[in-house]
């Protein structure tokens, strides 16, 4: 049985240095080079972390994908052998962060991250997902430091390409084979400030941008012109209306319960208040319960297309910008959830809460492949915020309830 306070005070001991290395890392500014913000990736930032990693005695394997555009997508991982070698769990943090955005917005350099005197390191990537990629790290340091032995293999995996998709992170390592059906996974990409919730499931997600052609003429002389905008909008209510009440059924392991259809961006058409427009284009943002197949929402999108065309002259193209199919939730009685949930009983003294989201995670290339997996951190919901922030205490409390995880007798 582990000492609980012999872990509680290595933790404090090396709280400060598990503060630098989130600040290194953030230095990297390791912006994802396919969010269209000119981001130079994670070559810099897996350096780093290995480094870090070599210093403390772990070997470190790494495998790029190869991105045509933008080169070498580096993935990174090391392991601490456990009693039982036959299966792994892995913790998985991506090391590529979306774009700081508007530079006015933020009190301090982005990628020169400030640590204030109440414990908060803010800069971009420090929640999303730093403070995972180091507590992951700073939990198998721990065990290995105070020769505390796992139940199994433990795995910190980095990953690159999270925030576009991970065609070139977790996407690609699985195609490579680089997981077994019998693993387990925890993903620190996720979760609420008290550290209660556990996801174990994620809807699926549908992005879709629609454009309507017309005919563009003066706003006085209405007959001239075939008005996209007015077409646009009645099948945006069309489309809100009908979704919402064919797809009503609710599920109570997500928050929140039903599927979601959001009509959210707006393409500018025209210039002036005077001009009909030809050509509007709007979003859709959709996230759907499993149990609903997303190619019989686009057939019944398709049929209202139809109609929309055929009632105002108008033609309409319908993209999809985003697809992700929900992959099978991994069970509420899976050894890795029983796990988790005994360690924060133990470690915070709460009752955790098992459930699902809207949010995709990487976690669900891995149910694909039957791993299963839970998403968890104590998450203040500061990601792709101007002065995104981690606290110090959150990184340190989550490598110490990973570290119980990966070490309980009983669950």
């Amino acid at each position: 049985m582990i000492d609980r306070e012999v872990l509680r005070q290595w933790f404090e001991d090396h709280k400060m240095e598990a503060a630098q290395v989130l600040m290194d890392f953030i230095k990297t500014a390791p912006v994802n080079p396919r969010s269209g913000e000119g981001g130079k990736g994670e070559i810099e930032a897996a350096k780093v972390l290995s480094g870090y990693l070599e210093k403390w005695g772990f070997e470190v394997n790494r495998i790029d994908a190869e991105d045509p555009e933008f080169g070498p997508r580096p993935n990174i991982w090391t392991v601490l052998e456990g009693e039982d070698t036959s299966k792994t769990v892995w913790l998985i943090g991506h090391m590529d962060v979306v774009s700081p955005g508007d530079l006015s917005q933020w009190d301090t350099d982005p990628f020169e991250p400030v640590m204030t005197e109440d414990g908060w390191i803010i800069g971009r990537g420090s929640e999303d997902n730093g403070q995972g990629v180091v507590s992951s790290m700073f939990a198998l340091r721990a065990m290995k430091e105070l020769d505390i032995k796992p139940k199994y293999n433990v795995a910190v995996l980095l990953v690159a390409d999270e925030e576009t998709g991970s065609d070139y992170g977790l996407a690609y390592l699985v195609k490579k084979g680089l997981f077994k059906e019998i693993d387990m996974a925890i993903v620190p990409d996720g979760g609420t400030p008290d550290g209660h919730f556990i996801e174990v499931a994620e809807k699926s997600i549908l992005w879709l941008r629609f454009t309507v052609k017309g005919k563009q003429a003066h706003a006085s002389m209405p007959p001239a012109g075939v008005n996209a905008r007015r077409a646009a909008s009645y099948l945006a209510v069309y489309l809100d209306e009908y979704l919402h009440d064919v797809y009503a059924d609710r599920d109570n392991l997500f928050e929140p319960p039903y599927s979601t259809f959001e009509l959210t961006k707006i393409e500018t058409n025209v210039d002036s208040v005077n001009i009909i427009p030809g050509k509007d284009v709007f979003y859709m943002d959709m996230r759907i319960l499993p149990q609903w197949k997303l190619d019989d929402i686009i057939d019944d999108v398709y049929s209202i297309v139809s109609k929309v065309e055929y009632e105002f002259k108008v033609s309409i193209s319908v993209d999809v910008v985003q697809r992700n199919d929900a992959a099978p939730p991994t069970s509420p009685d899976a050894e890795i959830v029983r796990r988790l949930k005994k360690a924060i009983e133990i470690d915070r003294s709460i009752t955790p809460v098992v459930g699902g989201i809207g949010g995709g995670t990487v976690a669900a290339h891995l149910r694909e492949v039957g791993v299963d997996s839970v998403v968890w951190a104590t998450i203040e919901e500061f990601a792709h915020q101007p002065n995104e922030r981690a606290h110090i205490d959150n990184l340190i409390g989550d490598a110490r309830t990973f570290v119980l995880t990966l070490t309980l007798d009983e669950f």
